[in-house]
């Protein structure tokens, strides 16, 4: 089945470097270039995009904004955002994250590292790069504010509804470990791991691991800088 890639990104030149790199792989295609925000939204509907490579830096609405938007649609449940990111001042990644965006890449990452996060994005998992999200998220939540929706995710008792294991599970999720690496840690099966995830992001009503990183360092689970 082809991955159906879309490229959000004011920079034709880089969107032309992405798309010839997409386009040279079988089983994936652009099916689309956004030059701003809003474009990208309505290029994700109308081309039924399943991977959005989202720039956050745009004129007009932002990539922080189309991520918000695209996430919150039901209609586009399907689709996967991946922020594009030079590392360097993005503050606004963790937000994209709260937004809904599975994950992150580095614009000076190798091709064959981009080409794998198409593919990891696709098949639903998320927390690209886990190593680098977590310095990312911890280094940002140190100095964030709280969400602008109203609510306070701060809130240790958000936790509540987890069950102990649940909770060793996030904290091993927010250090960035893949599930053969929990299981190995915990002494369980990945199967039992891949499900105590799924019911973790159940519980706090979170859309991916990515989230669940988040999530963790908000609460004060896991605290910056460990």
């Amino acid at each position: 089945m082809t991955i159906r890639v879309l490229l959000a990104d004011d920079q034709a030149l880089l969107r032309s470097a992405f798309r010839v790199l997409v386009d040279s792989e079988p089983d994936m295609e652009v099916v689309g270039e956004a030059s701003d925000g809003a474009e990208a939204v309505r290029l994700a509907k109308e081309q039924r995009a399943d991977v959005v490579l989202m720039d956050i830096r745009m004129p007009g609405t932002d990539g922080l904004a189309a991520t918000r938007t695209i996430c919150a649609d039901p209609g586009l449940a399907h689709v996967r955002v991946v922020i594009l990111t030079t590392f360097e001042i993005d503050d606004y990644v963790v937000q994209a994250l709260r937004a809904g965006a599975c994950g992150f890449l580095g614009k000076g990452s190798e091709p064959e590292d981009l080409l794998d996060a198409v593919r990891i994005a696709a098949r639903g998992d998320a927390l690209l790069s886990p190593a680098a999200t977590k310095s990312l998220i911890a280094r940002f939540l140190a100095q964030s504010t709280p969400a602008d929706d109203g609510s306070d995710p701060a809130r240790p008792d958000r936790l509540d509804t987890l069950t102990v294991r649940e909770r060793q599970v996030l904290v091993q999720v927010a250090g960035g470990h893949s599930n053969d690496e929990i299981a190995e840690r915990l002494q369980v099966s990945p199967l039992t791991v891949k499900t105590h995830v799924n019911r973790a992001m159940a519980k706090l009503g979170a859309r991916d691991r990515a989230q669940l990183v988040v999530i963790a360092y908000e609460s004060g689970l896991v605290k910056p800088g460990r």
